[in-house]
């Protein structure tokens, strides 16, 4: 009996079964996604030439496709819509799985070195805009639209690989983060070598309510700034030696213990001067100079590298003109240096907070008078983004987001050091900066 009893102890009773799924892409936008909602989608060129062997365009196009669809797979919010929560000013967030959009295109009448070469002209900067989709799309636009597409372009001798992303859902690291994994899925990788983090509560985990403009077209008829100004777009090349200069320069008298300047300072500053030469600022016109810092290192606790979304927090710094082209180099650098520095965790939760209190809606020209603001990073690996046919011959920006000063900045084609400065500028300053001695003499020699 006793055995009896035991044998039903140990008996196993089924009480219920289900199936269960992958968990839901959902992704809630955090407070530093959402002050991009208005700005445009964010657009890279990627120039490459097609070697003898490398496969015809069909062929290569297509196994990029496929490695495209792999890399969505770990990167999986660029594959959904933004959609916001029901009721007045719901909170936004990425899900779906529409995918993303891939043209196919050809300019079989231009060459790469057309388009890549040192003297870009006026007509191959025109050309190089029709590369890249989503001109003009704004990101609010990603409520009804793909969140990133993709132009593959014919060329003579090579392909033009266009790509345009939703800033509201990334920026520049994952940007960089994505075309690497993608390419190095294409060469045959069987996963990303870095894993995308997706969990934006390690960012900030408060959910805000916005309210929506009714249209792109109606938030622009809003902007404060007016049109948008006739801009041309240059490449400023600095090889190592050109930057190692601009470096000793900003730090060759600072006094005993001082902080030296970093690259970035100094060649910013050397930027700021030129362009505030070249446009003509009277001594009392304000200045100011931003920089699109990452905050991953900044928060406390830090956030992984390779966290996917937006990590960026625009960092100002102004002067009279006459005060910063009067100033030696230093000064400029070490109005920069003071700028960066200070915006610490602290400072990034204090401008976190005032946003959650009053949430607003920017245009991506909010930058200041008379500004120059620094967009990308020369850190950023660009020209490692080989999908199996070599690196790029040529990387640019897009059109989208550029106004009066802004600049990118991309290490030089050559490695080694070098930096090239992407620069947006009205085309009489342009036409001054191009015939500026002491800008040139440093980037020429």
């Amino acid at each position: 009996m006793a055995v009896e009893n035991g044998a039903a102890a140990m008996a196993v009773t089924v009480t219920g079964t289900r199936t269960v799924a992958p968990a839901k892409t959902k992704v809630t936008l955090a407070t530093f996604d959402l002050p991009y909602i208005t700005f445009y989608y964010n657009q890279k060129l990627l120039l490459y030439r097609l070697a003898p062997g490398a496969g015809d365009f069909q062929d290569v196009t297509a196994r990029m496709a496929d490695a495209l669809g792999d890399a969505l797979a770990y990167f999986y919010p660029l594959a959904g819509r933004i959609r916001q929560e029901k009721g007045d000013g719901g909170a936004l967030y990425v899900d779906g799985e529409e995918g993303a959009e891939v043209v196919e295109a050809a300019a079989e009448g231009v060459s790469v070195d057309e388009l890549a070469g040192e003297a870009c002209g006026e007509e191959a900067e025109r050309l190089m805009q029709q590369l890249i989709p989503y001109t003009g799309v704004m990101n609010l636009e990603g409520l009804h639209r793909p969140l990133l597409a993709v132009q593959f372009t014919k060329l003579k001798d090579g392909l033009a690989v266009g790509c345009a992303f939703n800033h509201a859902v990334l920026d520049g690291t994952a940007t960089w983060h994505f075309m690497t994994s993608w390419a190095e899925l294409s060469r045959g990788a069987a996963a990303p070598s870095v894993l995308p983090v997706h969990n934006r509560a390690m960012a900030r985990s408060i959910r805000v309510s916005l309210t929506l403009p009714a249209s792109a077209e109606a938030h622009e008829a809003t902007d404060p700034n007016g049109p948008k100004k006739p801009l041309v777009a240059r490449v400023f090349s600095f090889p190592e030696d050109a930057v190692a200069r601009i470096k000793a320069a900003a730090n060759a008298v600072l006094p005993p213990g001082a902080k030296p300047f970093s690259t970035f300072q100094s060649l910013g500053a050397h930027i700021w001067r030129a362009v505030s030469r070249a446009r003509g600022l009277g001594p009392a016109d304000i200045t100011v100079f931003a920089v699109f810092a990452d905050c991953r290192a900044r928060l406390d606790p830090p956030v992984p590298a390779a966290y996917v979304g937006n990590l960026i927090q625009a960092v100002f710094t102004g002067v009279p003109a006459g005060m910063l082209l009067g100033g030696p180099p230093e000064l400029a650098a070490g109005m920069l240096q003071k700028a960066i520095d200070e915006h610490d965790a602290a400072a990034v939760t204090r401008r976190l907070d005032e946003y959650e209190a009053a949430p607003k809606l920017f245009h991506y020209s909010d930058a200041g008078p008379n500004c120059v603001a620094v967009g990308s990073s020369p850190r950023f690996r660009v020209y490692d983004v080989d999908f199996g046919f070599g690196r790029p011959a040529r990387v640019r920006s897009g059109g989208n987001n550029k106004f009066d000063g802004m600049v990118y900045l991309y290490p030089g084609r050559g490695g080694a050091g070098g930096i090239d400065v992407e620069l947006a500028l009205q085309p009489e300053p342009m036409q001054k900066l191009e015939k500026d001695d002491e800008f040139l003499q440093v980037a020429a020699a």
